[in-house]
């Protein structure tokens, strides 16, 4: 056997790019993958029993004088596949980064190339730049083995034996297979085009620019285990858990965090998981049973539905959902996008302190102005119910109704506060509708107009879900005037 790289990394890195003189030679430009052409040269070795340097021969181009023995090569490939064969490998691979959503965070935009990082993220610690994270050897990691792969992307810890801050949701990606972390591998040195790009560089005040102090924070707060499939529990329900705790990392916005910035929770074990969180200015909802300000009146195929197209009968997806959806989760699988849905579906509900009554007398608007109104009706009535009805049922798919909304009754206000100054628009997809655009009102509305009117939202159509105050509305314009 010969060894195919001057550089002491994984073999099987290296492995495809030895035949780069035949993709050279031949007209293979159809054959996207070059693990494909050593796929096909593996399965004719295997079939005709001959060693691998006569079937490059054969095929007109020498790699090397010395033989290389097709049950080698074909050993080391099958291990780096965890079995799977031919070259589905790295579209695997592909798949798991789409579900994992890591265009979100590592390509800086629409104009930027993929994967190349430097989108900058907020942190309450200051701003953090995504890395390059192609196969480029002097920017990205070109020269990362599988073994230094994996460890940054489950261990949080970089080649440079650096330590990655949180941002990066390692602490998720820790409990993914190892199949699944070689599948990425594969994808990230194969099946993604290198770029020569620096990120900017990532510089936090003291003393959060320490990073080895992240080994003392991991041990505390990072639990470091694969996922493991409950006994108790069906295929499916297993499915949706692995990919909404692992793949997905759900709870990195959608659960609270503590005073180091922790993740309170990892999985349906703890009552903290998933009951919703402050990001950037949003208030990520909870995603329990509860019937309010949670899922529990949503149906397994609404669920669906709304991480296919961003739209539902309840809401329309805002924030950093939209990216979500935009980039991930529309391109699902159907029984991956049902898996997930089963798997919320199952989380109990915890206690809230709002509540929604279908029952109740619709509060339907006046037409006309009336001092005997309530604080927030009129500006409803001029601005909101065109799009929303004056009964607050919205015209679903394309606006959604606010009665009964679990977004208007979560607790947390802070979602509908930045939606009402800033404005939103839905996420396109390529099975959803056209999505609308909301305007902002912060240049036409007072704090207090805008929290009389939100108040007004949370309490009207059967809805009852805590005031919104004036200072709320105050906080939140300065935040994000800063």
């Amino acid at each position: 056997d010969v060894e195919l790289c001057v550089h002491r990394c994984d073999p099987v890195q290296h492995f495809c790019r030895a035949f780069d003189p035949i993709m050279q030679r031949l007209d293979l430009k159809h054959i996207k993958p070059r693990m494909a052409v050593f796929d096909w040269i593996i399965r004719k070795g295997k079939e005709t029993g001959i060693l691998l340097s006569a079937v490059l021969l054969a095929m007109g181009a020498v790699v090397t004088d010395t033989p290389v023995s097709i049950a080698t090569a074909a050993a080391g490939h099958a291990a780096d596949a965890g079995g799977e064969g031919e070259s589905t490998l790295i579209t695997r691979g592909a798949y798991l980064a789409t579900i994992a959503d890591c265009t979100g965070c590592h390509t800086a935009g629409a104009a930027h190339p993929a994967f190349g990082g430097g989108l900058a993220i907020n942190s309450p610690f200051g701003t953090i730049y995504s890395t390059n994270i192609t196969p480029d050897p002097e920017t990205g990691i070109g020269r990362y083995s599988y073994e230094d792969f994996s460890r940054a992307v489950r261990g949080g810890i970089r080649k440079d034996g650096k330590w990655l801050y949180p941002a990066m949701p390692y602490p998720s990606f820790t409990a993914m297979s190892d199949n699944d972390v070689r599948a990425l591998y594969a994808y990230f040195m194969h099946g993604v085009k290198p770029v020569r790009h620096t990120p900017s560089q990532t510089r936090l005040p003291f003393p959060f620019n320490q990073r080895w102090t992240l080994k003392f924070w991991d041990l505390a707060f990072v639990e470091h285990k694969r996922f493991e499939p409950r006994a108790d529990r069906g295929e499916k329900w297993n499915r949706g858990a692995y990919l909404v705790q692992a793949l997905g990392h759900c709870g990195a916005c959608h659960t609270p965090r503590g005073l180091a910035y922790q993740e309170k929770a990892y999985s349906e074990t703890s009552s903290d998981y998933l009951t919703g969180a402050m990001i950037d200015n949003w208030f990520a909802p909870e995603l329990t049973g509860n019937t309010a300000s949670g899922l529990g009146r949503w149906t397994e195929e609404e669920i669906a539905a709304f991480l296919k197209t961003g739209h539902s009968g309840h809401t329309v997806a805002f924030g950093s959902m939209v990216t979500v959806i935009e980039n991930s989760t529309q391109y699902l699988r159907q029984e991956d996008l049902d898996a997930v849905a089963h798997y919320l579906k199952s989380l109990p509900a915890n206690g809230e302190k709002s509540s929604y009554n279908p029952r109740r007398t619709p509060a339907v608007v006046p037409a006309g102005m009336s001092r005997f109104e309530k604080p927030g009706a009129g500006i409803y009535s001029g601005f909101c119910a065109k799009c929303h009805r004056s009964e607050g049922s919205g015209k679903p798919p394309k606006f959604p109704p606010l009665s009964g909304s679990s977004i208007v009754l979560s607790e947390n206000a802070s979602s509908l506060i930045r939606l009402m100054l800033e404005g939103g628009k839905g996420p396109w997809t390529k099975t959803g509708p056209k999505p609308e655009k909301m305007p902002g009102y912060a240049e036409r509305f007072t704090d207090r107009e805008i929290a009389e009117v939100l108040t007004f939202i949370r309490n009207s159509w059967g809805n009852k879900a805590p005031p919104v105050t004036t200072r709320e509305v105050y906080l939140m314009r300065e935040a994000l005037n800063e």
